[in-house]
């Protein structure tokens, strides 16, 4: 690798660190998508392997322009390789739509650390006068965010699917029943509350009773 000035030895670095994270991703969507059941998610998780790919090769490109890459590149990928956690990922969980949950949940965790990368990166280079690195994680940045609003999502529906599977329907309609006991009991309280303020209004009515006969024996009197 030649010799850099700050600027580009700076840029390299974390554009290096974008790419050890790509490549670690790639084993790990491809042991996801192996375990992916759901026709929908498992597209969306083979469409962003594949930009996982591209991801990857631009940055490379990007690396190599600066004058960065060679044998650090080749590290990098060692590295990932044996970062990666996929193979992992296949023993966990009780039942299968828990285990596509913490896949989901890995997968929305990796995302928002690849968006935080490369807006780091999208901002550095803005600063320091380099548009062409800006504009390339500001892409890429741009593909993570969408893959992580859909991941949102099936996070939201696979975690309904664990209680349909897992908890047993009585159960799940005891809690919904609990709730409205408890609003009931709430009700009750209320006009019980409020019975005990409106008692006193009695006493008033009796007073204004008794203040008749005195006014009509003062009336007698006058005649």
């Amino acid at each position: 690798m030649a010799d850099l000035n700050e600027r580009d030895a700076k840029l390299v670095q974390y554009l290096n660190e974008a790419y050890g994270k790509e490549k670690e991703l790639e084993t790990a969507l491809e042991a996801h998508i192996a375990m992916t059941t759901r026709p929908p998610y498992r597209k969306r998780l083979k469409q962003h392997l594949r930009e996982t790919k591209s991801h990857a090769k631009q940055v490379e490109r990007r690396i190599k322009k600066l004058g960065g890459g060679g044998s650090t590149l080749q590290t990098l990928v060692g590295k990932a390789t044996a970062a990666a956690k996929g193979p992992l990922h296949m023993v966990r969980g009780s039942g299968e739509q828990e285990k596509m949950l913490k896949n989901a949940k890995t997968e929305y965790f990796n995302e928002h650390e690849e968006i935080s990368t490369y807006l780091a990166i999208e901002t550095f280079a803005e600063k320091v006068g380099d548009k062409e690195t800006a504009k390339l994680a500001r892409g890429i940045r741009r593909e993570e965010e969408r893959m992580a609003k859909f991941l949102e999502g099936q996070i939201k529906s696979l975690s309904g699917a664990v209680a349909t599977d897992e908890v047993p329907a009585a159960q799940r309609r005891a809690s919904s029943n609990g709730g409205r006991s408890r609003k009931g009991s709430a009700r009750s309280g209320a006009k019980r509350s409020s019975a005990k303020r409106a008692k006193p209004k009695a006493p008033a009515k009796r007073k204004t009773a008794k203040a008749k006969p005195k006014a009509r024996k003062k009336a007698g009197a006058r005649r």
